[in-house]
């Protein structure tokens, strides 16, 4: 059993629930399926189980009626006398249980949505239909418009304002993967339209494309006058650590905003050879193109707080403007994906710039610890940072040009003062703390790290010599004796490091 076959058993035993739902479809689709798409639209979003029955028997679809199954529902609801206003959704075709089945992930989106003209929303029992109970509605419109910053409207902005050339850029991508793709034969207004773009103010009344739309499209100015705190602040900082050595300050729209951040990567970052199998994958372009669509599409975007991606050496962090919904390191096992802009992560899926919801956060795990020896840490709270382990250049001697222009200026001034200095005055035990250290970590977790019971020996071999040394710092210095107190490298223990990790000595420095 295949990992997506493991995935799909598991929420058939579970059964259905608030964010699950199982509709048997044997050989044509259950009418009632789209008022599911519609309820789980505007509540928490969920996953459309076809050809699983109420029970949770897997009954499975003909294999004669899928193709037809598949054509009726992606045609129902991109149709807005079905589905208002309309959505894009992604169908997959496991096989549980030797049969064969859908399966559907409906996002959570910003906006209400009707079905044949009705309003449903979520509970456990399955479907309401609230279109009559004036509070509920009120509630659901206030909760979408509170929730989602993006769906601001700009009646002053129409889309003649916005990058024609970049709308009929994502329209010619979408048909060299899909040529019925609907963009296909849809106009400019309709297409920003179906993509949930341009909309009407539930108070105003009035309609103009929306925030999401301005950053996806809009022109740089447009940007500016909108969103004036807009920017993406890419700064390699490796040998020049007061300031940087190299840097991109990216205030464009979000398209070519995502390509500039991955070409900066690729010019940084090694890419070291990997196989999956029998084919080879680029596990750096498959951990920061997740990256760089986090950054975009799920930023806050009221917020002043510039977005940052800062390459270091061993690794790379960024921060982000977070509307949080909770706070603290993310476990991987228990985390519940949240869309933060639905409508801006709905438009980069179309134009393959992201995974499904989950998805890319699962391949940022998998694929993290392959690449940097240590797995990615995600941390919530009004800035949202990750923290992402990298191999460093040592590696892969054919990424040392992209660095060279600064190097005649620093290094022969770091070199000779740092490296006599550092490595014949490190004792065995600063060598075991520095190798194990990474990111931010707590004085407990560094004990057990190192297999370490006695507090003192700890504080007095290990702690102390590599605070004094400065080959590590506290996050609350302070508050030395804070119970939220952590320790991290500083910029000579990253040499230290490097060292440690190279077998680098004085005679080959």
């Amino acid at each position: 059993m295949d990992t997506n076959e493991h995935e799909i058993d598991k929420l058939i035993q579970q059964g259905e629930g608030l964010t699950t739902e199982f509709k048997s479809c044997r050989k044509q689709i259950n009418r009632d399926v789209y008022e599911t798409v519609c309820a789980f639209l505007n509540r928490h979003g969920g996953t459309l189980l076809l050809g699983v029955q109420d029970s949770g028997e897997v009954q499975g679809i003909e294999p004669d009626a899928v193709a037809q199954i598949k054509k009726d529902f992606v045609t129902a609801i991109n149709n807005p006398q079905k589905i208002s206003p309309p959505t894009y959704l992604s169908i997959d075709e496991p096989v549980v249980k030797g049969k064969q089945i859908l399966h559907i992930f409906v996002p959570e989106s910003s906006q209400v949505h009707r079905c044949n003209g009705r309003i449903y929303d979520r509970n456990e029992d399955g479907d309401l239909d609230i279109t009559e109970h004036t509070e509920q509605v009120a509630r659901l419109y206030q909760r979408k418009q509170a929730s989602y910053s993006e769906n601001k409207v700009y009646p002053r902005v129409q889309v003649e304002d916005l990058r024609v050339d970049l709308i009929d850029r994502c329209r010619k991508h979408v048909r060299i993967n899909r040529e019925n793709h609907p963009w296909v034969d849809m106009d400019d207004l309709q297409l920003i339209k179906s993509a949930q773009l341009y909309q009407t103010d539930p108070e105003t009344g009035k309609s103009g494309v929306t925030l999401a739309g301005i950053m996806l499209l809009g022109t740089d100015s447009l940007i500016l006058q909108v969103c004036p705190a807009h920017r993406t602040d890419l700064i390699l900082r490796k040998v020049n650590v007061d300031r940087y050595d190299d840097r991109d300050l990216v205030r464009t729209n979000l398209i070519e905003s995502y390509d500039r951040i991955l070409a900066f990567i690729k010019k940084h970052l090694p890419d070291p050879f990997y196989l999956e199998g029998i084919e080879r994958r680029s596990l750096r372009d498959a951990i920061f193109r997740e990256v760089a669509s986090n950054i975009l599409i799920h930023r806050e975007y009221t917020s002043g707080v510039p977005a940052r991606l800062i390459i270091e050496y061993g690794q790379v962090t960024t921060y982000n403007a977070n509307r949080p919904h909770g706070f603290g390191a993310l476990n991987p096992e228990t985390f519940a994906p949240y869309p933060k802009n639905p409508v801006m992560g709905a438009f980069f899926r179309e134009i393959d710039r992201a995974d499904e919801l989950g998805s890319g956060m699962r391949k940022l795990m998998m694929y993290g610890e392959k690449y940097g020896d240590e797995n990615p840490q995600l941390i919530e709270g009004d800035v949202f940072r990750m923290i992402i382990s990298v191999p460093e250049f040592g590696d892969n001697p054919a990424v040392v040009p992209t660095i060279e222009p600064a190097a005649p200026q620093v290094t022969p001034q770091v070199t000779p003062q740092v490296t006599p200095q550092v490595t014949p005055q490190v004792t065995p035990q600063v060598e075991k703390l520095i190798a194990v250290l990474r990111g931010e970590m707590a004085r407990a977790e560094l004990m057990d790290t190192l297999t370490l019971k006695d507090r003192m020996h700890f504080s007095r071999e290990y702690l102390q010599p590599a605070l004094e040394a400065g080959y590590i710092e506290m996050t609350i210095p302070e508050k030395p004796n804070s119970r939220l107190q952590k320790y991290r490298l500083t910029e000579k223990g990253r040499l230290l490091l490097r060292s440690l990790k190279f077998g680098t000595t004085d005679e080959h420095r």
